[in-house]
């Protein structure tokens, strides 16, 4: 491996370490606006309903019914207030079952 490969690496941890950083030193101690923590809370659904969208059409060939019932149920777990783990989990174990009765 050349020296090219070392400082690729080297910036690509800069890239992603120095986001990540930044604010947990200009935060540190302060408390934000509810306003603002409500937006961060709900960061995880947003990103969350971008990935599992346009998932909906294409998740198995020829059946749509199997992205519409993964859409419903992930919307209703979230709805009810489960994390974004228990979202994902939830969604996968009922389209487990769903599949075995197709």
């Amino acid at each position: 491996m050349g020296t090219t490969y070392w400082w690729m690496l080297l910036g690509m941890a800069l890239a992603t370490y120095i986001p990540r950083m930044i604010p947990l030193v200009f935060l540190e101690g302060k408390e934000l606006p509810p306003i603002v923590s409500g937006v961060l809370r709900n960061i995880p659904y947003a990103v969350l309903g971008a990935l599992i969208f346009p998932a909906i059409l294409f998740v198995q060939e020829g059946n749509l019914l199997f992205g519409i019932i993964g859409l419903i149920t992930s919307f209703a777990i979230a709805f009810l207030g489960g994390s974004v783990m228990t979202v994902v989990l939830g969604t996968i174990g009922i389209l487990a079952v769903y599949s075995l009765f197709i």
